[in-house]
């Protein structure tokens, strides 16, 4: 909760202007926009807040509707272009004292005007404006009448963004890059996901899109296809035999190591070299395997390699070096590259299994493999597995999916996948598990594994596992699973797959170099100290300081992607290592690494956050979401069948559905 002079926020109207019986307001914003300077004021969306009681309202307001007219109008139809220019200059005219106080009420028909607009940004800007014309209008006649004058100056910090673009750990303008497809603007549409995504074909493909979580469409029907779209853009560029537009810029001095080829080192390379930084890359996996844990942790069903290399190939091109086959603290150590480098970016991927933790796991039985994603790389790279024919992976994830569905692809007669929750409860995409489904795996839901068993000569002959009840939910929100006395029972097979989680391998860095690691086996990086009204610091999703600075207690060097945040997704990587990019910028040219106005603010915004499911979307006639062609049935995981399963949407089908797209644009501004 938090003491605020007055809000609107969430159409909740708290005024403590008079000062009786003070409320206070529920929504989650810093107390302090950097972690040092107190926020003033915040306006956007949805509504108005008052913090600072000496803040110009009228100033701030009339400065807003100038940002949102003069910088994001985009000016494709009138009633953007007109209303939002007649505000703006309304407001202008009541600081100059050049307007009467019968035009305050010309607001109310401005707003009325704004709500045909062909996007949300225009009609969602009048509301803090409304607001502030409302519940302050005895500041703005003071303006007026000239018995008031400019207020105490504030720092302005803007934020222009969309709930699905705020969604997305890269935050690409979704909007934008649809909007482009709509118009059949293929090429325009790759450029712009470029802008935040320079592995789109992969994203296009291999994405949790948490950006679909957060479509206001799906108020109406469905959400958009952001990801499918995605991979329509990337697939056209390549599909036509185009070149890719992106140039360098001219080559600068100062150099850039990065550990791993993943997707965290890829992204970063690739940003510092468009600036004409010479980045060269260590990978530890031999030439053929870049991009790190999509090459070997993504089944080419559905990240084809070939357009894999595609990207990495765009990447080099742009003056990337990629060294592979080379192993940091073997083949060169950590400060060597200190060294010969002025900066350093750890970027290893997340590549070691965790243990299961079951009797057996550590006897050197024959048929107990050492991690899914062991397997999934020896599997790739054509070398054997181990694997027999009645095949248990034990997890939840998608690795543990991709386990199963690669095991019959590698000639498993039985597949079963064991989780210890319930199928609604997996941490695995729900369209993974039903193509493992759709395959013939097995699945043993609510079940534990608790004893490896093995014959005279050290085989594997089964895993003995007994059945679990859901309790109560944990701090993850779902329910505790908890074990059935007397449900023992035994699993035959000849292989048992760990596949419950992964770490860093994070041993290349010396322990007396002076960073830091966590329990969780992730390197220490500094973070802007942004705390709540309570006092707490505030975190992201997965429990990490936001506004990071991803620079280690080492000066120079930086830490990125599974290192740096835990094994997550390719998009996650992808946007914590573009912010690295631009942090190790700061630091080459600079010699201080920090985040800008409007990267806080990003960060705040996504934890406000600007999704609100609860929020009324006007009436609209309904339109099916598309759905991408699909390879369906057992014979697609035939063995040695890799071919991709999933295969996109014809042109026609992606403008189609690009026209679904609402341009639900928003700007956000806070007074520091």
């Amino acid at each position: 909760m938090a003491q605020v002079v007055f809000s609107s926020w969430g159409r909740n109207i708290i005024d403590n202007r008079k000062g009786e019986d003070p409320k206070d307001a529920s929504f989650r914003l810093p107390v302090a926009h950097d972690g040092e300077h107190p926020m003033a004021a915040f306006m956007g969306w949805d509504g108005l807040i008052v913090f600072d009681p000496a803040i110009d309202i009228p100033a701030m307001t009339a400065e807003y509707m100038k940002r949102v007219q003069t910088l994001y109008c985009c000016g494709k139809c009138t009633p953007g272009k007109k209303g939002t220019k007649v505000l703006s200059d309304l407001l202008e005219a009541i600081l100059e004292g050049n307007a009467s106080e019968g035009d305050l009420e010309k607001f109310a028909d401005l707003r009325e005007l704004l709500k045909n607009c062909k996007c949300t940004l225009c009609p969602s800007s009048t509301i803090p404006v409304m607001d502030a014309v409302e519940h302050f209008r005895s500041d703005f006649v003071a303006r007026i009448n000239g018995s008031a004058k400019a207020g105490k100056e504030h720092r302005y910090i803007h934020k222009y963004t969309a709930p699905c673009q705020d969604k997305c750990p890269a935050h690409i303008d979704i909007p934008s890059y649809i909007e482009a497809i709509k118009d059949y603007r293929f090429e325009e549409s790759l450029e712009i996901i470029r802008e935040n995504m320079p592995l789109p074909s992969v994203c296009g493909r291999v994405c949790p899109h948490p950006c679909e979580t957060a479509c206001r469409r799906k108020s109406v029907d469905e959400p958009i296809s952001i990801m499918i779209l995605k991979r329509s853009a990337s697939d056209y560029e390549w599909q036509h035999s185009l070149t890719p537009p992106m140039q360098p810029k001219p080559g600068k001095s100062k150099s850039v190591a990065v550990i791993g080829a993943g997707p965290a080192g890829l992204a970063a390379a690739y940003y510092l070299a468009l600036e004409g930084y010479p980045v060269t890359i260590y990978e530890a996996l031999p030439e053929g395997f870049g991009g790190g844990m999509i090459a070997v942790g993504i089944p080419p069903y559905r990240m084809p390699r070939h357009i894999l290399q595609r990207d990495i190939d765009i990447i080099a091109s742009m003056g990337v070096e990629i060294i592979y086959d080379t192993r940091i603290g073997k083949d060169i150590s950590l400060a060597e590259l200190k060294e010969k480098f002025n900066a350093v970016l750890l970027a290893p991927g997340a590549h070691r299994s965790k243990p299961m933790g079951v009797e057996g796991e550590d006897a050197g039985y024959k048929g107990f493999l050492k991690g899914g994603i062991d397997f999934l790389r020896e599997a790739y790279m054509g070398k054997p597995t181990g694997m027999g024919n009645k095949v248990v992976v034990v997890g939840g994830g998608n690795t543990a999916i991709d386990c199963v569905r690669v095991a019959l692809r590698e000639g498993a007669e039985v597949s079963c996948l064991v989780y210890r929750r319930s199928r609604k409860e997996m941490p695995a995409d729900v369209w993974e598990v039903d193509g493992a489904d759709d395959e013939g795996v097995k699945f043993e839901f609510q079940v534990l594994p608790t004893k490896v068993i093995a014959d005279a000569s050290g085989q594997i002959t089964g895993v003995e596992c007994v059945r679990m009840a859901l309790g109560e939910p944990d701090a993850s929100g779902r329910r505790r699973p908890e074990p059935m006395a007397g449900s023992e029972f035994v699993i035959e097979c000849d292989t048992v797959i760990p596949a419950i989680g992964q770490d860093p391998d994070l041993s290349f860095i010396p322990h007396d170099c002076g960073i830091d690691v966590t329990k969780w086996n992730t390197v220490v990086t500094k973070y802007v100290p942004l705390k709540g009204a309570d006092g707490k610091g505030l975190k992201d999703g997965m429990g990490n300081e936001l506004s990071r600075t991803l620079i280690t207690d080492l000066d120079g060097v930086f830490a990125s992607g599974d290192a740096e945040i835990g094994p997550l997704t390719v998009v996650a990587c992808v946007g914590n290592a573009h912010r690295a990019a631009r942090v190790i910028e700061r630091w080459l040219e600079e010699g201080k690494a920090y985040i800008t106005d409007e990267e806080l603010l990003e960060d705040i915004l996504t934890y406000l956050p600007v999704y609100d499911k609860n929020e009324p979307v006007p009436w609209l006639d309904s339109a099916s979401r598309a759905h991408q062609a699909e390879v369906h049935g057992k014979e697609r995981a035939s063995r040695g069948n890799y071919q991709e399963v999933e295969l996109g949407f014809t042109n026609k089908q992606a403008v189609k559905e690009a026209e679904r797209c609402l341009r639900c644009y928003r700007m956000a501004m806070a007074a520091v």
